[in-house]
């Protein structure tokens, strides 16, 4: 029996999309300095990975938990339908969640915060045209393509300048592209997520098994937090609250929009990333930024210039 979701009402409507989808990008930027500062407290080091999946572990655990408990309190359905229904959340739980921040969690702590952020913007527009692939109700259009494109230049602005850019590395730069893949994947299999249960509540079950797959294996391998301060549970909790809000908003409009209008706006959280990591960690602000700023601006209008 295949789970029927309920009227979308606010969801779909333009200006409350746009102002969620926001929302969800903006918060999301400020987990790159979160995470960086949150390692340094807990004084978790390059060579920790079992460390780094039990930070994260518990940051998505706790975040799933909260979720399913703001589910049960609004009376959302818990039901799973089709045969394939919970193989379906496993699988989303290990894209969305446990896959995705293995790579992240590694390869921030290999890397600037800000090159990171501008590397992961690689599966905003790789999203748009992936969904227009495999999803009839989202076409390939001439302002999809011109807003892409902008995206993309956006994307290199922030590559330019050589050295200050860095250089390429497998555990830094490398596991930020595979974490951006399997963002992207995720956010496609999100509409088949809808289509077996309550959106909201399946995004709290791949939290919180996605974490717990973080967890086992981490504590597995020599997993533990060297130092634990009122700071870095402060750090921890803003993370929390960080993946509650991002993934409940950002996944509940992927079940009721084209997954295109949608995610276009994350091309603000490299933008978002940057900033917040030279604010935060004394990390170099660059002229550039702006420019990729302005650019992932005029994709966003574009590519949503003339919808109602």
């Amino acid at each position: 029996m295949m789970y029927r979701q309920k009227n979308f009402g606010v969801f779909q409507q333009p200006l409350w999309v746009a102002v969620f989808a926001l929302t969800a990008a903006v918060v999301w930027g400020w987990a790159y300095p979160l995470i960086k500062l949150g390692f340094e407290e807990f004084r978790i080091t390059q060579e920790m990975t079992g460390s780094k999946m039990l930070f994260a572990g518990i940051r998505f655990c706790i975040s799933g938990i909260i979720i399913l408990l703001m589910a049960r309190k609004m009376g959302k359905s818990f039901a799973v339908g089709k045969k394939d229904g919970w193989w379906y959340i496993l699988l989303f739980s290990l894209f969305n969640t446990t896959l995705h921040y293995l790579f992240f969690y590694i390869g921030l702590s290999h890397a600037e915060g800000s090159r990171s952020a501008i590397l992961n913007s690689l599966s905003v527009f790789s999203v748009v045209i992936l969904a227009c692939i495999f999803f009839k109700s989202d076409k390939m259009t001439m302002n999809k393509i011109v807003g892409c494109v902008l995206g993309f230049a956006g994307i290199m602005a922030l590559n330019l300048g050589g050295k200050d850019s860095g250089q390429f590395t497998f555990y830094g730069d490398g596991f930020i592209i595979l974490n951006a893949l399997c963002g992207a994947t995720a956010s496609l299999m999100t509409r088949g997520l809808s289509k077996r249960t309550d959106v909201f509540v399946g995004t709290g079950y791949s939290l919180a098994i996605g974490g717990a797959l973080l967890i086992i294996p981490g504590l597995l391998i020599g997993g533990y937090l060297p130092n634990i301060s009122w700071l870095g549970i402060v750090y921890l909790l803003l993370l929390i609250v960080i993946s509650t809000t991002g993934f409940g908003l950002y996944n509940k409009l992927l079940s009721c929009n084209p997954v295109g209008k949608v995610a276009i706006y994350n091309s603000l959280i490299p933008v978002v990333g940057a900033v917040t990591s030279c604010l935060c960690l004394g990390e170099t602000f660059y002229w550039k930024y702006i420019v990729a700023g302005t650019l992932a601006a005029l994709g966003i209008y574009v590519i949503n210039r003339g919808k109602k």
